[in-house]
């Protein structure tokens, strides 16, 4: 069901109240704002854009929201539409979420995620490069520079094959934080510990890779889980809550066998 209302042709009569945030010092609040004639056929985002310009032709300060693909992709339009990370739709990108979604006449609040690991910039923008610092601890397989193999080189099962692309298609958006009551990254650091761990190219570096990354998500503030899955909930790529049992597994196995060679040798 679309649960979205035609109007008879006239568009969507909307009541926003928005987060308005100087910047990450500032003391937020929302704002309310009234918009008229609304296609239901246009997206989230493109509704945010025509408020935009109404703010402007009123010679008023624009709202600050990030967006980059537009496509579902990039995971940059972070946002938490009625208390949901993204909206009401499941699996989808707040840059997908059309306006058919909802009714003519609905009040509509939207703000930023709420985490202590993503502090507000402005207004609806947070910064997210928590998750970068992540990534850069361990994110990543080491190769040899020279010609690539061949794409059937390394023979890899399809079970493992499609539980790695599964988890690949984590996009970063941090929807799993915003949902989270804990504010957990859990679910993301579980991901991009899973696509590579499954892989053989991830495994020469498969304990010092968790180590790293589980030891970098605790420096960057986020949260225990606290096992509710309203990560999985509201993940746009609907990425899987087994991500993090395989997470604990290889965090486990990698405390146990890496600690007697951390104190000998000083590190990996």
């Amino acid at each position: 069901m679309s649960g979205g209302h035609d109007n008879h042709g006239g568009g969507l009569n909307l009541t926003l109240h928005v987060w308005r945030q100087k910047n990450r010092e500032a003391q937020g609040h929302f704002e309310t704002y009234s918009l008229h004639g609304i296609s239901e056929h246009c997206s989230f985002l493109e509704m945010l854009d025509q408020l935009n310009e109404k703010l402007l032709a009123e010679g008023r300060e624009p709202v600050a929201f990030d967006h980059d693909c537009r496509e579902g992709i990039c995971g940059s339009c972070s946002l938490v539409i009625n208390g949901q990370a993204h909206g009401p739709d499941r699996e989808t990108a707040t840059c997908q979420l059309h306006m058919r979604r909802f009714h003519d006449g609905d009040t509509i609040y939207i703000e930023p995620f709420r985490a202590k690991a993503f502090p507000i910039v402005r207004d609806l923008v947070c910064d997210r490069s928590a998750f970068d610092r992540i990534i850069a601890k361990g994110g990543f397989v080491s190769v040899n520079t020279g010609s690539p193999q061949d794409a059937n080189a390394l023979p890899i099962a399809k079970e493992a094959a499609d539980l790695a692309m599964d988890a690949a298609a984590c996009i970063g958006c941090g929807a799993c934080v915003a949902a989270c009551p804990n504010a957990a990254a859990m679910l993301f650091v579980g991901a991009k510990i899973s696509h590579l761990s499954l892989l053989p190219q991830g495994q020469p570096e498969r304990r010092r890779r968790v180590l790293a990354m589980v030891e970098q998500m605790d420096k960057e503030g986020f949260g225990n889980c606290g096992n509710i899955y309203e990560c999985e909930a509201a993940c746009p790529k609907g990425i899987s809550v087994e991500n993090i049992a395989r997470l604990n597994k290889d965090y486990l196995a990698a405390s146990l066998t890496a600690r007697p060679e951390r104190e000998s040798s000083g590190g990996f």
